[in-house]
């Protein structure tokens, strides 16, 4: 669901007066979503590196015994 333009207006309102009345929040927000994403990141590169180590294992496997 899309936000209004009055929404977005009220909600960067809300940022800035967040950010001038507390401004170790505000980093340590920012730093929040960034540290997530990069977490959310490297998760799904270890899982296709698994996905992709087992399937080579399983093709040699089948070659070996197949």
């Amino acid at each position: 669901m899309a936000l209004s333009m009055e929404e977005r207006r009220l909600l960067a309102e809300i940022e800035v007066r967040l950010t001038a009345d507390d401004p170790r929040l505000a980093v340590r927000m920012t730093r929040l979503g960034r540290d997530r994403r990069r977490r959310i990141r490297l998760i799904t590169a270890v899982a296709i590196v698994a996905v992709a180590a087992a399937a080579a294992l399983a093709g040699a496997l089948l070659a070996a015994f197949g």
